[in-house]
């Protein structure tokens, strides 16, 4: 199958910058365990130290801190286990985790296993309709039950509608009762200004993939002064809460892009800002009834991710203008799961407030550092057509087979 001539799912994976491939592919030529001690090893070591301290300058951080893992998904799972079990073996009354409905799937599905099989309870936060965490609603919930709350997670900006959070102050805010703070920022990390030193988080998940760098490579910030009991068991890599041997060739792309990300990233928030509103607003002029979903930050103040878009596009699936526009050549995603053929509504959705129907009915569009303006164009003119076959085949799905979960304080 060819690839559609418009990719806008940057938000999923994106090209790998010339530098990345440049260097990922030069270490592809060379072999050596970054943990043998000959000249092999010792060189494939420098090449993982190297790349090590450029990750964490380009993140705000310090080197030490940076816990390689294969991914944000394993990010996720290794910052949410690995705190939650420190904190219960110091306080066995500490079993509340934090939580919003609109994180990714890693988190969620993260703190529902350890519900389900380490004691965990619950307690979910609200945010509001444009998806943006109520801090005053959560400082009430931390004083009221802060003996009982084992950690706070936050996303740092959100995959699916891009609402860039309050990461720092719900940090701090925790930070007051002695409370740990994690963030998945992987769709933030190189799109907006993330400080993991000025932050007050206790860990900070990162991919390789998003910005620019190989999958199968991502990063946990840890800071010094915590300590995570480990997920997985072996030689006691990476201050030995995560054991593996170490890919010195993909550190090294993941490094080659965190630079680059991180020097253009200022210059390219612009650019894709300013394509994002031209988008936006020609998007609402062909199609009237689109509800642009998430906050629309027209300057660019960086309360939206620069390169997404989220519209609900009423009374057709999202899957099938999905379909449509990939027979268009425009790649697009819904952000929405599928459970056994049945299309599902977004999650994020529901928890800011939008009833089911219309959270199955979005589409995302995200941009990356090689969309144009052009591409932009092709989708303004496969829009409309794509928008009106999918509405004339309707809603797949009766909402009465649609299941929902609501959101409160489940202790």
């Amino acid at each position: 199958m060819n690839t559609p001539a418009v990719y806008l799912d940057h938000a999923a994976t994106t090209d790998m910058t010339p530098e990345a491939l440049a260097a990922i592919t030069a270490q592809f030529a060379t072999t050596g365990n970054p943990s043998s001690l000959h000249t092999a090893g010792r060189r494939a070591n420098r090449v993982v130290d190297d790349a090590r301290i450029a990750i964490a300058t380009a993140a705000g951080a310090h080197p030490s801190e940076l816990i390689f893992t294969s991914g944000g998904t394993e990010s996720d799972n290794l910052a949410l286990k690995g705190l939650y079990w420190n904190r219960v073996k110091a306080n066995p009354e500490a079993r509340v985790i934090l939580v919003a409905g609109i994180e990714h799937h890693a988190v969620l599905d993260t703190v529902t296993w350890l519900v389900e099989h380490e004691g965990a309870e619950l307690c979910w936060m609200p945010v509001d309709a444009d998806g943006v965490l109520d801090l005053d609603a959560v400082r009430a919930l931390v004083q009221q039950h802060h003996e009982h709350i084992a950690l706070g997670t936050l996303m740092w900006a959100n995959n699916e509608v891009g609402t860039v959070q309050p990461v720092t102050q719900f940090a701090t805010l925790l930070a007051e009762f002695g409370i740990p703070a994690h963030s998945d920022a992987v769709q933030a990390f190189g799109a907006v200004h993330t400080n993991f030193a000025d932050s007050k988080l206790a860990a900070m998940s990162i991919s390789a993939h998003k910005i620019g760098g190989p999958v199968g490579i991502g990063g946990l910030l840890v800071r010094r002064d915590v300590t995570l009991m480990p997920v997985q068991h072996g030689g006691g890599h990476e201050r030995k809460m995560r054991s593996g041997t170490l890919n010195a060739a993909a550190a090294a792309g993941f490094a080659a892009a965190a630079t680059h990300v991180t020097a253009h990233r200022e210059r390219e928030s612009q650019r894709l800002s300013g394509l994002r509103e031209y988008a936006i607003q020609e998007i609402l002029r062909l199609i009237p009834e689109a509800v642009l979903n998430g906050p629309r930050d027209v300057e660019n103040q960086g309360t939206r991710l620069p390169g997404n878009l989220h519209f609900t596009f009423p009374e057709c699936e999202g899957d099938s203008l999905l379909f449509v526009l990939d027979m268009l050549g425009i790649a697009s995603s819904t952000g929405s799961a599928c459970t056994a053929g049945v299309p599902q509504p977004s999650h994020v959705l529901l928890s800011m407030g939008r009833d089911a129907r219309s959270a199955r009915s979005v589409q995302r569009f995200t941009m990356g550092h090689r969309t144009t303006r052009e591409d932009v164009d092709a989708l303004l003119e496969a829009l409309p057509q794509a928008y009106e076959r999918a509405r004339k085949a309707g809603m797949a799905a009766d909402e009465s087979s649609i299941h929902t979960a609501g959101t409160g304080f489940t202790r």
